[in-house]
């Protein structure tokens, strides 16, 4: 139905990863350890990134540990760069599912009463069901 594609990609100092995403895709990035650039024109504000400092008037366009890098919509090539060290990241895409969000740490849900009766079977300790 979604039509993923997970890569987990180590890319060595110097180098540069090329690969074309499928039309109407949503692609991010994840970066496990090291650190690149993930916009062939290095441009900071070019993809939405998180777990980087929010504050920072002057961000660097290079992303490291733990940064989340989110792509448009697919159908282009994704360029990513390491220079002066390796790195190790994820590289997502798959069809959006076209469906509400509620978020709220480790739990996803479509909404905010899904959200709070999935915290509240958390703390009763029936939020994993057995089949």
């Amino acid at each position: 139905m979604t039509d993923p594609e997970y890569l987990d990609v180590t890319l060595a100092a110097g180098k540069t990863f090329f690969h074309s995403v499928k039309e109407n895709h949503t692609v991010f990035a994840y970066v496990i350890d090291g650190e690149a650039y993930f916009d062939s024109a290095r441009i900071p504000f070019a993809h939405d990134a998180a777990g980087v400092n929010y504050f920072d008037m002057q961000p660097p366009c290079v992303c490291g540990d733990g940064t989340l890098v989110l792509y448009e919509t697919g159908g282009k090539n994704i360029v990513i760069t390491s220079d002066k060290r390796s790195v190790r990241f994820l590289l997502i895409s798959g069809k959006p599912l076209n469906e509400p969000i509620a978020w709220y740490g480790p739990i996803v849900m479509n909404t905010h009463a899904e959200l709070r009766k999935a915290f509240q079977e958390y703390q009763d300790g029936t939020f994993i069901k057995q089949r």
